[in-house]
């Protein structure tokens, strides 16, 4: 279970990097025509959220005190090498605290804002949440790209190959994201 936690937060690591990565540094901290977040506030919220969520985890409160939430929601960055610097020292703090777990400790309870979760519930729900604002940073990037998109998954089109493709493979136990991540 806690590889498979570690790979899913992978995965949508590298989707957010895969989409960032085809977006000129203008493009990452434009605001779309609903006034939505940027690309680069999203990452600034994500890099509050992680350091905040994983530092000293199993021992602190995941709301810290010294967090100010609503500052991530300020679009401040100045330059492209802010953001990817964000974005590494959030995804550090977090591989730190997950890549250091033994599977024992998934029934451990931890507190974010004084309720209790056991490490594999806090788990679940980080992961959702990142896959909610990494889907934003997607979705910002298609809609900036158009056709010059480049699918991160399965390209539009190309379900029927790429099925034929697994199901020629021998029947195994391995983990969704390990195909995926080739790219």
């Amino acid at each position: 279970m806690l590889a498979s936690y570690q790979k899913q937060f992978a995965y949508y690591r590298h989707l957010g990097e895969g989409a960032m990565a085809q977006l000129t540094e203008e493009e990452l901290f434009r605001d779309d025509a609903a006034g939505s977040n940027s690309v680069a506030v999203i990452v600034k919220h994500l890099n509050g959220n992680m350091k905040s969520r994983w530092t000293d985890f199993l021992t602190t409160d995941g709301e810290k005190e010294w967090r100010d939430r609503d500052d991530e929601f300020v679009a401040d960055f100045n330059h492209q090498a802010e953001l990817e610097k964000a974005w590494a020292e959030g995804w550090a703090v977090l591989e730190g605290a997950i890549n250091g777990l033994q599977p024992e400790q998934l029934t451990t309870i931890i507190y974010i804002r004084n309720e209790g979760h056991t490490v594999a519930e806090a788990m679940n729900r980080q992961l959702a949440h990142y896959a909610y604002h990494i889907g934003q940073i997607v979705m910002l990037a298609k809609q900036m790209k158009g056709k010059d998109w480049r699918s991160l998954s399965i390209p539009k089109g190309d379900s029927k190959s790429f099925n034929r493709g697994k199901f020629a493979e021998e029947k195994g136990v391995r983990h969704f994201t390990d195909g995926l991540m080739k790219k």
